[in-house]
């Protein structure tokens, strides 16, 4: 069984910062890419930033130049690197992970809420 166990949300003030984090666990064999998404009141979820296991990184529109993410292999751990936030960067953040165990499957943490407000 595998486990995606995230940290990090908070409240924060507008062009303040937060850090997330995600760490898997449990029947992993190797971990391929791995990324955050996020889901606004009444919108669809969407994607925020993926990593492959060789640290490329692909980033939405919205987030480029004020979030970084980047990834601990050793760890088995995914990091969102959040800066200037704005208040609609509001939302709950959701890491995922495709997991080999053996067989490669999507998995999903149960997210944290990054609320920006003054």
């Amino acid at each position: 069984q595998v486990q995606l166990v995230e940290s990090g949300g908070g409240l924060v003030q507008p062009g303040g910062s937060l850090r997330l984090s995600c760490t898997t666990s449990g029947s992993i064999f190797s971990i391929a890419s791995m990324g955050w998404d996020r889901q606004a009141p009444g919108k669809q979820r969407e994607l925020v930033a993926t990593i492959t296991s060789g640290g490329f990184t692909n980033y939405a529109d919205s987030v480029k130049g004020r979030f970084t993410i980047s990834r601990d292999n050793a760890k088995n751990t995914v990091y969102l690197q959040m800066d200037s936030l704005k208040p609609e960067d509001t939302a709950v953040y959701y890491c995922n992970a495709l997991v080999a165990s053996p067989l490669y499957q999507n998995h999903w943490g149960q997210g944290t809420q990054v609320t920006v407000s003054s």
